[in-house]
């Protein structure tokens, strides 16, 4: 961590600037505060903050105008938004317009200094990758492909696993997360323990506990010998703690207090125990929609969300799907005894083209099946499943029956020529689209609301009409 960042507060009330600087008067952050717009945008060159306490309100303008500054800076410093109680729809919008995190007053000295030493800890990381050289990888730990997506990933990792801090991460199911959890260990000094993963959405919440800590024997019916929790197990090692937003409420604060102390209580015991143990996590949820509905512990959110780590859908590494493809088809040939080396042209046009909802994962139990249920040397057009073929998610959601089934290969198609069957089906991203825009009106113009009812991320809502809205400009 980089104590040493500087630090530019922007707040109008000068008893509240003062309480502020004076949580930080025995650390070695250099904190300019000022209480104006007009200074704060002086301050962008004179001082050149690496980091910035933003408050919204002010005399002489909005603060949300000043992210916008900052962040089209070449190298811009992370903007912690300041919000009073009751407008974290606010704080939500500045993470989505390039906030780094937020703080909601009145908050405490070590709530400051945590996110405070977050940012900082980006900041490090950042100038890591920054200077990171390496050329272009194909593979990397147990990672296929070489998109610029992955590229990311891979150069996170690495910068990630040299050090103690906590990677938080983020992506759809069967995106990968367990396998960088995975790499961050196996690239880090810690390679040579335990790497011990607790999936929190299948572990019931009365056994959570002593999954986590362990139990002595008698502790609870069917505790007959005591038993070592994870973690003890990871002790000098990694602690992986999957799906970590569907831990209970209560779990979360025995586990905030673990990570602060390095100290736990076996169920049953009165005897505290202490271990060193490298936190990773992940989630398939919005982490900050978790936290404002109050599902997760913002504190705890605080204390675990030290460098986020995103793993991109698979629909987002266009140039790595066949890749990923040819690797499960000839190893499920191996398994089954078959003798497929390759896709004809139209099945690897299919497989490009299919969104692919369930990920790497999906796209592997579809190679399994194609090797089960074929036999040849190419996977030809009509071995892929249906959905897969027709461009249909599997969900069950079919187009219209007034539309012509989604065309075939080159020769299997019906006499309609290509333009009259392109006019009677509307392209799938033109689905979604619509789809999206419809549930964003329904709501008023709510994201958070619409991302509920589509059952999605909201980050993906913004990303895709963000996307829409470039194409446009």
């Amino acid at each position: 961590m980089n104590n040493q960042a500087k630090v530019l507060m922007v707040e109008d009330s000068v008893s509240l600037s003062a309480i502020y600087k004076a949580y930080l008067e025995d650390t070695d952050y250099q904190v300019v505060a000022v209480e104006r717009l007009g200074a704060a945008h002086a301050a962008l060159g004179a001082f050149q903050p690496d980091i910035i306490l933003l408050d919204i309100e002010l005399p002489d303008g909005n603060g949300m105008d000043f992210l916008a500054e900052a962040a089209a800076l070449a190298n811009p410093p992370k903007v912690i938004v300041m919000t009073a109680h009751g407008t974290s729809d606010m704080a939500v919008r500045a993470i989505q317009q390039g906030a780094f995190d937020f703080l909601t007053k009145p908050f405490d000295a070590a709530r400051l200094r945590v996110t405070l030493a977050n940012a900082a800890a980006q900041l490090q990381l950042g100038k890591k990758i920054s200077e990171l050289s390496r050329p272009e990888r194909d593979h990397y730990c147990n990672f296929i492909g070489k998109s610029t997506a992955m590229q990311a990933v891979y150069k996170t990792i690495d910068s990630l696993a040299a050090s103690d801090a906590t990677g938080f991460i983020i992506g759809e199911s069967g995106t990968g997360k367990e396998l960088a959890a995975e790499a961050i260990h196996q690239q880090s000094p810690r390679r040579n323990a335990e790497f011990i993963a607790i999936n929190c959405a299948a572990i019931p919440g009365e056994l959570m506990e002593s999954e986590l800590f362990g139990h002595v024997k008698g502790s609870f019916t069917g505790a007959s010998a005591n038993r070592e929790g994870a973690a003890s197990v990871a002790n000098g090692g990694t602690l992986f703690l999957d799906e970590i937003c569907e831990m209970s409420l209560e779990l979360q604060k025995k586990l905030l207090r673990f990570i602060q102390t390095g100290t736990f209580r076996k169920v049953g015991s009165n005897t505290l125990e202490q271990v060193d143990v490298r936190f990773v996590c992940a989630t398939n949820r919005d982490p900050l929609v978790e936290v404002r509905e109050g599902r997760f512990r913002e504190d705890l959110f605080y204390r675990l969300h030290v460098v986020p780590v995103r793993m991109p859908p698979l629909r987002e590494r266009e140039a790595d799907v066949l890749m990923i493809a040819h690797h499960f088809l000839h190893e499920f040939s191996e398994r089954e005894g078959r003798q497929f080396s390759g896709f004809s042209p139209d099945a690897a046009a299919a497989i490009r083209r299919y969104p692919w909802p369930g990920n790497v994962r999906q796209l592997q139990n579809t190679m399994h099946q194609v090797v089960v249920l074929n036999e040849g040397e190419t996977v030809e057009y009509d071995m892929l499943p249906e959905p897969v073929t027709s461009g249909a998610l599997e969900s069950g959601i079919q187009a219209p029956s007034t539309r012509a089934p989604a065309p075939g290969p080159a020769g299997k198609a019906s006499g309609q020529s290509h333009v009259e069957r392109r006019q009677q089906i509307e392209p799938l991203w033109l689905t979604e689209k619509n789809a999206i825009e419809a549930a964003v009106a329904t709501c008023d113009g709510n994201i958070n609301q619409a991302a509920g009812l589509l059952e999605v991320a909201p980050s993906t809502l913004y990303r895709k009409l963000q996307s829409w809205k470039s194409q446009q400009a």
